[in-house]
């Protein structure tokens, strides 16, 4: 999620079980420990230039519920060895609400398509819940509120109430964004079947800011197919478009490090163009066709074989502007209504 997101759930979070004298206190420590997991990128960039480990490599280490109840434990014993202040008066909240600060962090994020490695030095692949979007308003607006109520009112019961309302109704939201990608995988599934590919590979996503209007990809041999529902207005079944992916080509360069790390990231969701003799390999999870968030160049064509290619990230032409109205048009709008 969004860096502002973060900040605020985990001043929430830590702010919800302190005592009431400490709660100011922990809003600010709160929102800095929830934003720590993403200063990855800070080492990240500096140990390399390339893209596609820049890209898998965050939500490593830094998100692991394996790594950070032990990094909460190091912090939450700093302070309570070395300070005198408040985690030495209430040492068991203050772990409380440190640990919980830090692993909300990761456990936000996994509800986002992107691909957060929970269990990382294990690799299975990332979880990509994918139930809410990387930016979401509604989710995120209450816990602001409480926190800033919490941070006008200190110690007095009201501030307590700001921050259990805030949390309540953006788990609430969250609880919500489930129910809505299970009631749209249900159609999507249902259609599939129809269409002979009930077992094919899917993924569903919110569209960008929102719960209510919802894409979703199935992998077939040949390329994948995309449709998009709106909970408001679609019913019926759904509709799918199918596009071409150069299949033969990847599978050519399957053996490739840049290609089998990618394949791993995002559980095979690609798609794969041949663009002036080079491999062009698109994440199908962030974006929608034409235009995707994390475009590579990972091979070319040399004579009747293949060879790899330092990974260079394609630039993006979308119109983040013209994105937005388009997805507020589909939200309240079915195809056959425009």
């Amino acid at each position: 999620m969004d860096s502002l997101t973060q900040i605020v759930l985990g001043a929430s979070v830590a702010a919800a079980v302190v005592p009431p004298a400490h709660r100011r206190a922990a809003l600010a420590v709160g929102a800095v420990l929830g934003t720590l997991p993403d200063l990855d990128g800070i080492p990240i960039a500096l140990m390399t230039d390339d893209p596609v480990l820049r890209m898998t490599l965050h939500r490593g280490l830094t998100h692991s519920l394996l790594v950070l109840p032990f990094v909460a434990a190091g912090i939450w014993w700093l302070f309570k060895r070395f300070g005198k202040g408040r985690v030495a008066e209430s040492p068991v909240r203050w772990f409380w609400a440190i640990a919980l600060a830090l692993i909300t962090h990761p456990l936000l994020d996994a509800f986002t398509v992107y691909g957060t490695q929970l269990m990382w030095p294990f690799r299975p692949s990332p979880a990509m819940w994918s139930s809410v979007f990387i930016i979401d308003p509604l989710y995120t607006i209450w816990l602001l509120i409480g926190v800033l109520v919490a941070a006008f009112a200190g110690p007095r019961v009201l501030g307590k109430r700001a921050i259990a309302i805030g949390l309540a109704l953006s788990t609430a939201y969250l609880g919500w964004s489930l129910v809505a990608k299970t009631l749209v995988d249900r159609e999507a599934g249902r259609s599939l079947a129809a269409m002979g590919l009930a077992d094919a590979p899917r993924f569903s996503v919110p569209m960008p800011a929102n719960t209510v209007l919802w894409r979703v990809v199935a992998m077939t041999p040949d390329g994948y197919l995309e449709g998009f529902r709106s909970l408001a207005v679609d019913r019926g079944p759904m509709q799918f478009t199918a596009y071409p992916s150069d299949t033969a080509a990847l599978r050519a360069n399957a053996h490739l490090p840049a290609v089998q790390r990618l394949a791993w990231f995002n559980s095979g969701f690609m798609g794969a163009t041949v663009v002036d003799d080079r491999l062009v390999l698109s994440d199908l999870r962030m974006g929608n066709e034409p235009d995707y968030f994390f475009r590579f160049n990972v091979a070319e064509r040399r004579g009747a074989g293949w060879g790899a290619v330092p990974p260079i990230q394609a630039d993006m032409a979308r119109d983040i502007g013209e994105t937005w109205n388009a997805t507020w048009a589909r939200m309240w709008h079915a195809p056959d209504d425009r």
